[in-house]
């Protein structure tokens, strides 16, 4: 069974399993807990057990909790998969999953470091932050099943890839590093600019904002645009 105590030994492990280091999952850890403590109040709680009564949890502590919804988001396994790795049924996994999900997002928010999801508002979000506004775009697939639908198959593959996967468009300060904006979920056929033109993102005045080849075209008003260009070698 995985558990916190012994993987926040292993700090390479640790980022590989759950996108952060260990001092960066204490830092979130607070925030987790008072807004789980506010999502689920312990005086709504009915159902009531004797001391000792029933199974023993395998989530049964915060750093546990957080851990299993930090593992879900960065690896995406099978719930059957999750629930081997936290000794949980099946059923109990997909159940914490719809029970966590929701807490973290608010623990994000509350620190601070959830990303801007309405395009029109990422301009005031990002200079909410006061850092350098030098930005980063990139677009990222993420690998899905194959459909079985022959029309689906087509929509979710990615040439560029060479596998079926859903598309978001990502914007991170190059500064900090940090997130500052995820897109809608595009299937993997669509193309970089398309997405961002879809999307419609109000940036900062004054922006630098670096892209690659894939943004060819893409530049939003207000920014000054950066981009390499193909290195072109003439054959005699």
């Amino acid at each position: 069974m995985l558990t916190y105590d012994k993987l926040k030994l292993n700090r390479r492990k640790f980022l590989a399993l759950t996108g952060l280091t260990p001092k960066e999952f204490e830092l979130l850890l607070p925030a987790f807990q008072r807004a789980y403590a506010r999502r689920y109040p312990r005086n709504q709680t009915v159902r009531q057990r004797k001391p000792g009564g029933g199974r023993k949890p395998s989530l049964d502590s915060p750093e546990q909790q957080l851990l299993f919804a930090l593992v879900y988001l960065k690896t995406y396994p099978l719930q059957a998969l999750l629930g081997e790795v936290f000794d949980l049924s099946q059923s109990r996994a997909n159940r914490w999953i719809h029970q966590l999900l929701p807490v973290l997002q608010r623990a994000l928010k509350d620190v601070g470091v959830r990303p801007a999801r309405a395009p029109r508002q990422f301009a005031r979000h990002e200079r909410r932050t006061g850092k350098p506004l030098d930005l980063i775009i990139d677009g990222t697939d993420r690998r899905r099943q194959r459909p079985k639908n022959p029309e689906k198959q087509a929509l979710f593959y990615s040439g560029r890839k060479k596998t079926h996967s859903d598309k978001n468009a990502v914007i991170a300060n190059r500064n900090t590093k940090r997130i500052g904006y995820l897109s809608q979920t595009y299937t993997g056929e669509t193309q970089d600019k398309k997405v961002v033109d879809q999307e419609q993102i109000t940036y900062p005045r004054g922006a630098r904002l670096y892209q690659d080849t894939g943004f060819q075209g893409y530049a939003p008003r207000g920014c000054k645009i950066y981009q390499p260009k193909k290195n072109r070698t003439s054959v005699n």
